[in-house]
C-alpha cells in the first residue's frame, strides 16, 4: 500500500511520512531516527545539528523577500508509541509501519500508525526541502522521546534557537488551535507478597480481558472507555472467596489506557461452580456497563495447568483493595475554560509476578498544585497498603496565554481559508510547549495539527482531507508571518 500513500495529496507530505514510517522511532529508542533526519538535513546542505541529548535542529534561511519577517520554530517529535494487537505479530524494532487506506483515513495494519507525530514531523520536512514555498527563516526542531518523560523538550538548553514564534504541530483536531495543556507526573508503587503453594484441590484459569478501545491517557480519558487493568481487579475482587491469585500482567505504556490484561489464578474445586456463575454475571455486568464505548470487549476464561505458586490470601486482600482504591479516570475539571479535564490519572501498568508487585500511573493536570493533591492522594494510598511510593518525570504544564500575538494571525487566517471560527482550546495531553518555555520564556507559542483519532492505540488514524486542510493553513500561516519589530 507505500504506492498508494505517496500518491495522497498533499504529495511532498505523506511521501516524507512514507519515509519517515520506515525508521523504527520508538521513545528511548531513537537513534535510527535521529540519524535520517540528520541525512535529511544534510543532504538538503542545510545547517544541521543534534544537541547534548539527542534533539536535531535544522535550519533553513528564509526565501527571498521574506528577510525582515520574525523567525519561526516548527517543532514537532520523532518518537512514536508502539502499541499492536494482541493477535498482530511485528517487531517495532526491526519492521516499519505498514499502512493503508481505508476510505477517508490513513491507519497501520494492527499497530500505531505514528501520526503521533509523525505527519507534523513530514509537515515540517516538507516545508525544508520545498524550493516553492514563501516563508521566513525556519527553525526545525525535531524533539526525542515526548511519549515517555519529555526528555528532549527537558533537555533542550537556550541558545540553540533565536526563533521569536513557535509552531508545535502535535494537535489532534483540525478544528481546534491550542494554547495551553497538562503537566504530568509519573506514580510508581512496588510492594512484595507472600506466596504458599497452590491448593492441591483447585483448578488453574487463565482470565484475559482483551478487544478494548484503549487511546490517549490525557486526550480521551474522560470519555468512560474501559480499563483493562480495573476490569480485571473488578473481576477478582468479586469472585476472591473462591481463588487465589498466582500472576497479573496488565496494561503497558503509561500514556496509554490499558486496552489488555491477563491474570493467571487456582480456584478450589469445592467452589468451583460458585466462581464460575459469579464471574459469569459479573462478567455481563461490566460488558452490559462499556456497551455503549466499548462494544468488542472480550472477557474470557481458559482452564490451564494449576500455577504452583499463589498469594497468600492477606497479600491478595491487599492487593485488590488497593488497585479498587487506585482512581483512574477524571480527578478534577476545569472551573476556568470549559469541558477541559483539568487533573486525571490513568491507572497504565500492573504487574504481579515472582512475589513482586509494581503498580504505575500517570498523572495529568494542566493545574501544577492540583497535579500533586491528586499525586499525594495515590501517594497516600499506595503506602497505607505498604508500597513504596516513587514519583519522578515531573513535566509543567503550558499555561493558556490568550492575548498571544501569533493567536490573532492564526484565528484570523483560518477564517479567511474555511470560513468558520476555529476552536481556541486548551487540552489534557502533554505538549512540549510547557517545557520549551522554561529555557526560552519569551518564544510565543501555539499548536495545531490534522485530525487523528486513536492515538497511542492500534485504532490510530489520520484523515487524508483534514491533512490536506493542515498543509494549507500551515503553509498560509508562513507566508503572513509578522514582521521583525
Amino acid at each position: 500500500m507505500s504506492k498508494e500513500i505517496r500518491s495522497l495529496e498533499p504529495k511532498a507530505l505523506w511521501n516524507n511520512f512514507a519515509d519517515l514510517n520506515s525508521v523504527p522511532r520508538g521513545s528511548k529508542k531513537e537513534e535510527g531516527v535521529v540519524q535520517f533526519m540528520v541525512d535529511f538535513g544534510k543532504n538538503l546542505n542545510l545547517e544541521t545539528v543534534v544537541d547534548p541529548v539527542g534533539n536535531v535542529i535544522i535550519k533553513k534561511p528564509a526565501t527571498k523577500g521574506m528577510e525582515t519577517r520574525k523567525t519561526v520554530v516548527l517543532q514537532s517529535h520523532l518518537d512514536m508509541v508502539h502499541q499492536k494487537n494482541a493477535d498482530t505479530h511485528f517487531d517495532f524494532d526491526k519492521e516499519g509501519i505498514k499502512m493503508v487506506i481505508d476510505g477517508e483515513w490513513v491507519k497501520a495494519e494492527g499497530t500505531t500508525l505514528g501520526a503521533d507525530n509523525g505527519l507534523g514531523v513530514a509537515a515540517i520536512m516538507s516545508v525544508l526541502a520545498s524550493k516553492e514555498l514563501i516563508h521566513p527563516a525556519i527553525e526545525a526542531l525535531f524533539t526525542i522521546d515526548e511519549e515517555t518523560g519529555m526528555t528532549g523538550a527537558k533537555g533542550l538548553q537556550s541558545g540553540y534557537l533565536v526563533g521569536e514564534i513557535l509552531l508545535n504541530l502535535d494537535t489532534e483536531d483540525d478544528s481546534e488551535i491550542d494554547i495551553g495543556c497538562a503537566g504530568g507526573i509519573d506514580i510508581s508503587a512496588k510492594n512484595g507478597y507472600n506466596e504458599v503453594s497452590s491448593p492441591s484441590n483447585g483448578t488453574g484459569y487463565i482470565i484475559a480481558v482483551k478487544g478494548l478501545n484503549g487511546g490517549h491517557s490525557g486526550m480521551d480519558i474522560h470519555k468512560g472507555l474501559g480499563n483493562a487493568n480495573k476490569i480485571m481487579n473488578r473481576l477478582m475482587y468479586e469472585t476472591q472467596e473462591y481463588m487465589r491469585v498466582s500472576e497479573i500482567d496488565g496494561g503497558g505504556l503509561r500514556n496509554a489506557i490499558p486496552r489488555e490484561s491477563f491474570a493467571k489464578i487456582a480456584v478450589y474445586n469445592s467452589q468451583k461452580d460458585a466462581f464460575l456463575k459469579r464471574f459469569n454475571n459479573v462478567s455481563k455486568d461490566i460488558k452490559k456497563e462499556l456497551k455503549s464505548v466499548d462494544s468488542n470487549l472480550n472477557i474470557s476464561l481458559e482452564e490451564i495447568t494449576i500455577p504452583k505458586r499463589v498469594m497468600t490470601l492477606i497479600s491478595q486482600t491487599t492487593l485488590l483493595n488497593t488497585l479498587y482504591a487506585t482512581l483512574h479516570g477524571v480527578y478534577r475539571m476545569s472551573n476556568d475554560m470549559k469541558d477541559l479535564v483539568e487533573t486525571s490519572n490513568n491507572l497504565a501498568r500492573v504487574i504481579v509476578k515472582d512475589e513482586g508487585i509494581e503498580i504505575m500511573c500517570l498523572t495529568r493536570s494542566s493545574v501544577e498544585s492540583s497535579k500533586m493533591d491528586l499525586a499525594n492522594t495515590l501517594t497516600s494510598t499506595y503506602e497505607m497498603a505498604g508500597y513504596k511510593v516513587e514519583l519522578f518525570g515531573s513535566y509543567p504544564g503550558w499555561k493558556p496565554n490568550i492575548n498571544s500575538p501569533i493567536l490573532g494571525l492564526l484565528k484570523d487566517t483560518y477564517e479567511k481559508l474555511f470560513k468558520i471560527k476555529p476552536s481556541v482550546v486548551a487540552c489534557h495531553a502533554g505538549l512540549e510547549c510547557g517545557i520549551l518555555g522554561t529555557n526560552y520564556p519569551e518564544m510565543d507559542m501555539i499548536s495545531f495539527g490534522p485530525t487523528i483519532t486513536g492515538a497511542h492505540s492500534p485504532d490510530e488514524k489520520a484523515n487524508i482531507k483534514s491533512t490536506q486542510k493542515f498543509w494549507l493553513y500551515l503553509v498560509t500561516i508562513l507566508e503572513n508571518i509578522p514582521f521583525k519589530k
